[in-house]
């Protein structure tokens, strides 16, 4: 089995290191994620584009970090489960949210619990929702704008959380606390 590289800004293919450069003045380093990501220049344009253009959403931090961990916890991602907790926690969302969304335990209110099932059904039913299923989701006073937004941080997630599991991406040191 290959392993894959981590890039840096020396080592990254000519077209990935302005990304990467990208990476160190968003985040002060090249998280390991987006190392392994540079191998592909397109990968890693879209990923961060994704990124960028998620947390333009019309999500609020908490329901963010909903949609993102629910989809890295099921999906069982070693390296983003810790690193949107570290996330999670400079955006300013309480760690009693990202705690249960961990443990599989009751989030704060319905409004998100509803947002955690809707991401839940969306992944394991591969976009397929009910018509019951979504009036829950809209009675919940989400619109058809989150759930496309929902969508958009799955096609992010799926990206990430698969990359991840193939590359068996070490967790960067200042995401370890959040193992």
């Amino acid at each position: 089995m290959a392993q894959f590289d981590i890039h840096t800004l020396d080592s990254a293919p000519q077209d990935s290191k302005p990304l990467l450069q990208d990476s160190i003045n968003t985040f002060g380093m090249i998280p390991n994620l987006h190392g392994v990501m540079a191998e592909s220049a397109p990968h890693l344009q879209a990923y961060q584009t994704l990124h960028t253009l998620f947390l333009q959403s019309a999500f609020t931090s908490d329901e963010k970090t909903v949609v993102w961990q629910t989809i890295n916890i099921e999906h069982n991602c070693h390296y983003c489960v810790p690193a949107h907790s570290a996330i999670a926690k400079s955006m300013g969302v309480d760690d009693t949210l990202n705690q249960a969304l961990r443990n599989h335990t009751a989030l704060p209110n319905e409004r998100l619990e509803t947002l955690r099932t809707t991401v839940l059904q969306l992944v394991r039913n591969r976009g397929i929702l009910s018509d019951k299923e979504q009036q829950k989701f809209f009675d919940a006073g989400y619109t058809q704008q989150h759930l496309l937004d929902i969508v958009l941080g799955l096609a992010q997630k799926i990206m990430s959380n698969y990359v991840n599991h193939l590359a068996k991406t070490p967790v960067d040191k200042p995401f370890e606390a959040f193992i």
